[in-house]
């Protein structure tokens, strides 16, 4: 299904008049066990789009919280192969709910474009995004993902202007990803009144739905963002969720399901109390 599984998901949610709630979390976080405990939870959480990233080692788009999560999976021996085993057991109970890949071009150039597309396909992958992958040297990943029908989905920033953006709409499918701060992610805050005319900008640009991340942390930045974007983005909370429960000698799961639920609840109402 791959592409059209996103665009399935998009229609339905632009029908019932809400923005998604993409939750991300990291592979093999904190071992592969409970990350995939996590991953079937978050369903059921309320998310409507999950972001799973595959750990590197130097991800530089990456504040504290995701880059630690990268280091515990790491350290548990997490593997591109296990990162795709976890999404293949995902989709023995999930045929609907579209899965995002997010990580880093080494790990797709060690494959190869064409083996990891078609390995990331037949472990239910529906959407790539390659963070470091200028969109000027991405033809032959796109030519590989368009085979195996796989979204690339690149990101747009506040610093990406009206000739950039049409770089970047060029064979992005899906959904384009705006970066709501210049940074690293859980760092600096979302300004919904901000993001507000860049999403209007994007959208018209690649006739995609918007997603907003980096920057949400909070229900209430997440509501805000709702009303203004076709999807919400929350990584590093969820990040830090799964470290503060190992602090803490507590269940990582049930915390990070907890958040979710919270976060969900959130984006879910946020366009009906704005009316």
């Amino acid at each position: 299904m791959t592409v059209s599984r996103i665009d399935a998901r998009f229609a339905r949610l632009k029908a019932e008049g809400r923005a998604a709630f993409v939750p991300y979390i990291m592979a093999g976080d904190p071992d592969a066990a409970t990350a995939l405990k996590i991953l079937q939870g978050l369903p059921g959480a309320g998310a409507d789009l999950i972001e799973v990233g595959f750990p590197f080692s130097d991800p530089m788009a990456e504040g504290p919280p995701i880059q630690r999560a990268a280091l515990r999976a790491l350290a548990a021996g997490a593997t591109l192969d296990t990162v795709l085993d976890t999404i293949r057991r995902f989709r023995e109970g999930d045929q609907d709910t579209p899965i995002i890949l997010m990580g880093y071009m080494n790990i797709v150039l060690h494959r190869g474009f064409e083996t990891f597309a078609r390995d990331a396909a037949a472990a239910g992958v529906d959407g790539l995004i390659v963070v470091d992958c200028p969109p000027e040297e991405s033809g032959p990943l796109a030519d590989a993902l368009d085979a195996a029908q796989v979204a690339l989905i690149r990101l747009a920033t506040p610093t990406t202007d009206d000739a950039r953006l049409k770089v970047v709409a060029a064979r992005t499918s899906g959904f384009v990803y705006y970066v709501s701060v210049a940074g690293v992610t859980g760092v600096k805050e979302a300004d919904a009144a901000a993001v507000a005319p860049a999403v209007a900008r994007v959208r018209a640009a690649s006739g995609l739905p918007v997603a907003v991340g980096f920057g949400i942390r909070t229900p209430e930045r997440a509501a805000a963002v709702a009303r203004v974007a076709d999807a919400v983005v929350v990584g590093s909370q969820l990040c830090d969720d799964i470290a503060e429960a190992i602090a803490q000698n507590r269940d990582a799961v049930a915390k990070v399901l907890e958040s979710a639920g919270a976060l969900a609840k959130s984006v879910r109402s946020a366009r009906l109390s704005a009316d």
